[in-house]
């Protein structure tokens, strides 16, 4: 179901420039010092916040941007984040098809993709963010070794990006078909992947690292 329109939400993203990126690329090599960290996280589509939030409080000394092009999810991403804002951490509001240009080749130690939108439909598959097209941008923005972490409760998508990530300079170094039937204190929850547990559905869970 798409969201309803909130007339505050891009007045607030603007008004908050300090934590939202406006313009991404002139930040392009710069994102350790900007976020004092070694190590830098991607997540592509955000969502509500729930796993940004929580993971750059579960790792403090790691640097995280967040990324969701839909201005009316992202300003609640952003209103959760402010809450308990951290120095390690900031907000990019808008599509992540330029990706490549706001970071620099070798960059980004980890990229998330969590419950990504499926494009079911055949004649959309390009525009899934686990499709070769963004895996090859995806590649260049990795450090050597640098892994993409995707969860999933589409078990269509979750097939596909396994062969899409096969026909790639990736290896499968994780994988799951129930990730959270064991405890997991590594990674927090997404507010759909808590909907999914609390209707007992699986929860696919793959990380491919950069050769």
């Amino acid at each position: 179901m798409r969201m309803r329109n909130k007339s505050w939400a891009k007045p607030f993203l603007i008004e908050n420039d300090d934590f939202v990126v406006a313009s991404p690329s002139s930040n392009k090599g710069k994102w350790n010092e900007l976020l004092n960290s070694d190590v830098i996280h991607v997540e592509i589509g955000s969502g509500k916040g729930d796993y940004f939030c929580g993971m750059s409080k579960l790792y403090p000394e790691h640097g995280w941007i967040g990324i969701e092009k839909n201005s009316n999810v992202a300003a609640i991403a952003v209103k959760k984040a402010l809450e308990d804002r951290r120095s390690n951490s900031l907000f990019i509001a808008t599509d992540a098809k330029d990706i490549n240009e706001w970071f620099c080749e070798n960059e980004v130690d980890f990229i998330h993709l969590n419950f990504s939108d499926p494009w079911p439909k055949s004649g959309n598959r390009k525009r899934r963010l686990s499709h070769q097209n963004f895996i090859n941008k995806y590649y260049e923005l990795l450090k050597k070794e640098g892994c993409i972490v995707m969860k999933t409760d589409n078990k269509d998508l979750f097939e596909f990006s396994l062969l899409e990530f096969a026909n790639t300079s990736f290896t499968l170094v994780d994988f799951s078909v129930d990730f959270r039937r064991n405890v997991h204190d590594e990674d927090t929850i997404t507010e759909y992947e808590s909907k999914f547990m609390e209707l007992n559905q699986p929860i696919y869970r793959a990380i491919f690292k950069k050769h």
